[in-house]
């Protein structure tokens, strides 16, 4: 994560700067959080221990931790301003722990982890393959891992608006699609990966305020290659105005595409699969953006 296309300090200081305010803005994290928690079902029995993998603000471990009462809930993150505001999720009757760590490498032993759930953290990472051959690591066989992350078609309004004011300029970040992802969980050795992709429109008065949300994620241009400096007046306009273009009954449109996935622990003396060899994996749906206008 440090010598490719992603800069991890960028996104450090991006989550560090929004962790006071990031509740206020993550209606998109949320959404995404209730529909993989409906994959949780699938999970039979009591887990000993449950990981939240880039918890941010830990809503989802608080959730987490309701549903398992019993189990020990641990709530992970890289950036220490987001696990000191987790603190006021955990009150004493649904304690979790708190610990700050790169996802790349968890610092849980091999195979000790029942329920392994992660909230659009794997696009903070260069690509999906390591990440989720570290979550199948520790987890237990028979575990269950359910995880979400954002799809190439995410933002592509922002993106095709800034491509006419800047153009050949990496202006939003990079995204895998979903059949990257499902390769990358066969080769980290997951069993039965069931993938979904969906497309959720967010609407916004104006520009400014898809770009304030934005800032208030932590969600900002972490490219090593992105423009630094200020963005003259001229070129903001232009981009502006490009995306007005998409404005329908008053509103603009931010489109999001998400891949959500549930896949299950590697069974006891089986070895993960790496290599250039052609992979399979289900897909249970595949809804494509609602037409606008």
């Amino acid at each position: 994560m440090t010598d490719g296309w992603l800069d991890l300090r960028q996104v450090r200081r991006a989550f560090a700067r929004s962790a006071r305010d990031y509740e206020r803005h993550d209606v998109l994290q949320r959404e995404v959080e209730s529909r993989l928690f409906e994959s949780l079902d699938y999970f039979e029995g009591n887990p000993a221990r449950v990981l939240d993998v880039g918890c941010g603000t830990a809503r989802g471990t608080t959730r987490l931790k309701k549903r398992w009462k019993r189990a020990e809930v641990i709530a992970l993150d890289l950036s220490l301003p987001m696990l000191r505001e987790a603190r006021r999720n955990a009150g004493w009757r649904k304690a979790f722990n708190r610990v700050a760590a790169d996802a790349l490498a968890l610092p849980f032993p091999d195979r000790s982890l029942d329920v392994v759930y992660s909230n659009l953290c794997m696009q903070w990472c260069e690509e999906p393959g390591s990440f989720l051959a570290e979550l199948r690591r520790v987890l237990k066989p028979g575990g269950l891992l359910v995880a979400s992350s954002l799809g190439p078609d995410t933002l592509g309004e922002l993106r095709a608006a800034w491509e006419e004011a800047d153009p050949g300029q990496p202006r939003v970040g990079r995204f895998a699609d979903m059949h990257e992802v499902g390769d990358a969980a066969i080769a980290a050795g997951l069993k039965d990966p069931v993938l979904d992709t969906d497309h959720i429109v967010l609407e916004y008065p104006d520009v400014r305020g898809l770009l304030h949300d934005l800032k208030g994620l932590g969600a900002t241009n972490a490219d090593r290659d992105r423009p630094r400096g200020l963005t003259g007046k001229s070129r903001f306009r232009v981009m502006v105005d490009a995306y007005e273009r998409e404005r329908r009954d008053g509103r603009i449109p931010a489109t999001w595409e998400v891949v959500t996935m549930h896949a299950w622990g590697m069974p006891e003396g089986a070895m993960p699969l790496y290599g250039g060899r052609e992979t399979r994996f289900e897909v249970i749906q595949r809804r494509e953006p609602r037409p606008r206008g």
